[in-house]
């Protein structure tokens, strides 16, 4: 099982193409609770007005910018992010690329919203796509990278072989296209760009966007991640890279899907 595995200090190549090939990630009363809300989510938009239903997904977007720069030590306050992406104010004592992470993620979450038929179908160029806008000014490389990384806080190192990068992305984009459960395409995508560290920058980032592309893409609600404790949510990445266990970062998205269905629509 997925929740009892030895600590693995490197990239586990039987993970996605075998072993989450053939298992269901939640339980039964746990994708019950999803449904619920998700029947929630959509009698709740049934029921809001055009101009409601934008001005939610505004305040959603400003949430997510301001969350998933928080994990990644952005110092901007919430009340901070919203006069900046409203009104283009800088905050008084903050670096400029801070204000350049928020932005971009704005300009991120903006493109899944407009073009919510963009996740249809996963694949490593669409990853790469939302990856080039939420690094964009800030000096990070582009594409898939070509050099070793090390992630802080834990022995876990990713693959460092630009080839054997590309062969596990191929793998994790054929193992979500083939899932129809869009909670476990969502949570996968989450935890396994997360896992592979495609890119030299930006990988929790471009995940938390790419999943809630898919999410918004089956018509489902979006995770701004606003009420997780930035190092709760280390932790659970934390033990994912290290013994493929997803309980923690599960618990994390389920409490975040309830979250979002309650506060947003």
């Amino acid at each position: 099982m997925i929740n009892q595995r030895d600590i693995k200090e490197t990239f586990n190549f039987q993970l996605i193409p075998e072993i989450l090939e053939d298992i269901s990630l939640f339980a039964d009363n746990e994708q019950e609770h999803l449904n619920i809300f998700q029947r929630k989510f959509i009698k709740n938009i049934s029921q809001l007005s055009e101009l409601g239903y934008k001005k939610e997904f505004e305040r959603f977007a400003i949430d997510l910018s301001w969350k998933s720069s928080q994990i990644e030590g952005n110092t901007y306050s919430l009340l901070e992010t919203e006069r900046l992406l409203k009104e283009k104010e800088t905050a008084v004592g903050k670096t400029k690329e801070e204000a350049i992470m928020l932005l971009n993620h704005k300009e991120a979450i903006d493109f899944i919203v407009e073009n919510p038929d963009f996740f249809s179908t996963i694949s490593i160029s669409k990853i790469e796509d939302i990856h080039g806008l939420l690094i964009k000014d800030l000096g990070v490389d582009k594409n898939i990278r070509k050099r070793r990384v090390g992630i802080s806080g834990t022995n876990y190192k990713p693959l460092d072989n630009e080839f054997q990068i590309k062969e596990a992305l191929l793998s994790m984009c054929k193992l979500i296209n083939k899932k129809e459960n869009v909670f476990e395409k969502a949570l996968l995508l989450l935890v396994l760009i997360s896992y592979i560290q495609p890119f030299v920058d930006g990988n929790k980032r471009t995940a938390r966007i790419v999943s809630n592309a898919a999410l918004i893409n089956h018509k489902h609600c979006p995770l701004s991640f606003r009420t997780v404790d930035s190092v709760d949510y280390k932790k659970a990445m934390l033990l994912f890279y290290e013994q493929n266990n997803i309980w923690a970062f599960k618990k994390i998205f389920i409490d975040q899907y309830q979250f979002a269905v309650d506060t947003y629509f």
